[in-house]
């Protein structure tokens, strides 16, 4: 498991600073250049598939580093 962590982190991809949920739009946003309420609102339109959008958010919420690199699965692991 360390290695996907480590691999997850080592992909650049990290929560955005200018996070209002969980920072998954804003760390998007800042990763591909792109206006954060652009991708704010296409992340509320995936919200209307059935399934696919709440899980799929969910899966990055919980795989997604933090700023300083911590990742939610890790550290609820290793308790």
């Amino acid at each position: 498991m360390r290695s996907l962590f480590d691999t997850l982190r080592g992909l650049g991809y990290r929560r955005g600073p200018r996070r209002v949920l969980a920072g998954i739009g804003g760390g998007l946003a800042e990763k591909f250049g792109i206006d954060v309420w652009l991708v704010r609102a296409l992340l509320l339109a995936s919200f209307l598939l059935p399934v696919l959008g709440f899980g799929a958010y969910l899966v990055v919420w919980i795989l997604t580093p933090w700023e300083d690199g911590s990742i939610p699965l890790e550290r609820a692991l290793s308790r």
